[in-house]
């Protein structure tokens, strides 16, 4: 069982107050632009030391226990634009895991520290065009040239692509086939060959930029590659379970935002004679939907307990991945249907958080490839 001190629930304040003031009156503004200034706001956070609290101080980290990542996901998660909030989970929990770990000291230095910091945006690419939760299928190819590899492919899907100042790229770095054979390197983006292809027009998530990105013989360091070539399969998997836990502890701040609006809702809109939460249908799904939310938030603390363990989290952020994004696709549209025509048009949130939220049962990997994982773990697959 968690035990939270005050230390945890000042802590919870001062990203709560951060979120109201930093990002929330400017969620509107960043939707219609189509982008939000990583550089400026991820400055602020890291003068907070929020982007790397579980790294090692050394590095610039925080050196806090996992309980400090749970509570900043679910405070960012209650932000006006989750596309906002991708954009900082990838800087703290999706980009960066695997050079902390992993990473030589001189990497460290000169990727981590400023990441951390807020002086550089960071992203992950892995995904590619014929490659996105099948990982294995991924093309893109860093052939080794003396001291350096020659990097050619493309990605795609790439959160903060367009505004990265160096990625964290799974790439193949051997002709073997399938899971073998690949690295995980770091990329400036200021490199010759490397170019931003075009910046996708997507759904929800708005104001996170997310991009097709070209490499043409691209020439990074050997030096710049995270760990052991060859390795990098197994290092991305690792990394994906601080990204599905990260999504989860967003998501759980998120749905727990939307419940409360939405019940505000429902007990002043008057129909019918009387309020809209007078309807029975009205109440049970509400109440549903916070009985699970209350399961999930249970599940975190387990997880938060098994991290500090040192236990094997994978099958906790698999169901956390898949059970979070289908309850906040749940509660989405729960909010659209109660808050009727104006929770289907622009003027109101529930709108972009039916469009935000979809993307959580596909990014990070689909739903389906969670279950097909808890299938193997127990034995029917």
């Amino acid at each position: 069982m968690v035990e939270f001190t005050e230390e945890h629930e000042i802590f919870r304040r001062t990203v709560r107050d951060l979120v109201v003031e930093q990002i929330d009156p400017f969620a509107d503004e960043w939707e219609d632009r189509g982008a939000f200034p990583a550089h400026e706001l991820f400055k602020r956070f890291g003068e907070l030391g929020l982007l790397g609290l579980e790294y090692d101080p050394a590095d610039g980290g925080g050196g806090a226990d996992h309980a400090f990542t749970m509570i900043l996901g679910e405070e960012v998660g209650r932000c006006a634009s989750l596309g906002v909030a991708m954009a900082l989970a990838v800087q703290t929990d999706m980009a960066t895991p695997s050079l902390a770990r992993f990473g030589s000291q001189e990497l460290k230095e000169r990727y981590l520290r400023p990441a951390i910091a807020g002086e550089m945006v960071t992203s992950i690419a892995v995904s590619e065009p014929d490659a996105g939760s099948d990982v294995a299928g991924i093309a893109t190819r860093a052939v080794r040239d003396g001291d350096e590899w020659i990097i050619n492919g493309s990605k795609m899907w790439i959160t903060n692509g367009v505004q990265a100042d160096w990625l964290c790229l799974l790439a193949r770095t051997s002709d073997e086939g399938g899971y073998r054979g690949m690295s995980q390197i770091v990329v400036p983006t200021d490199v010759e060959g490397f170019t931003v292809s075009r910046k996708l027009d997507k759904l929800g998530m708005r104001a996170s930029d997310t991009a097709e990105l070209s490499f043409v013989d691209v020439r990074v360091p050997v030096a710049n590659t995270i760990g052991e070539v060859g390795n990098g399969f197994q290092q991305q998997m690792a990394q994906f379970q601080n990204e599905r836990m990260i999504a989860g502890y967003q998501l759980v701040g998120a749905i727990e935002s939307a419940l409360e609006r939405t019940v505000e809702y429902v007990r002043n809109r008057k129909a019918f004679g009387g309020v809209l939460a007078d309807n029975q249908v009205i109440q049970y799904e509400l109440a549903d939907i916070a009985a699970e939310l209350d399961m999930l938030r249970h599940h975190h603390w387990v997880t938060v307990a098994a991290v500090r363990d040192g236990q094997d989290i994978t099958r906790h952020a698999t169901v956390s991945k898949l059970r979070s994004a289908r309850l906040a696709r749940r509660m989405a549209d729960a909010a659209v249907q109660f808050h009727g025509g104006m929770g289907y048009v622009e003027e109101l949130w529930p709108a972009r958080f039916f469009r935000d939220t979809r993307l959580w049962s596909i990014g990070g990997g689909a739903d389906e490839v969670m279950l097909r994982t808890l299938a193997r773990s127990i034995g029917v697959a």
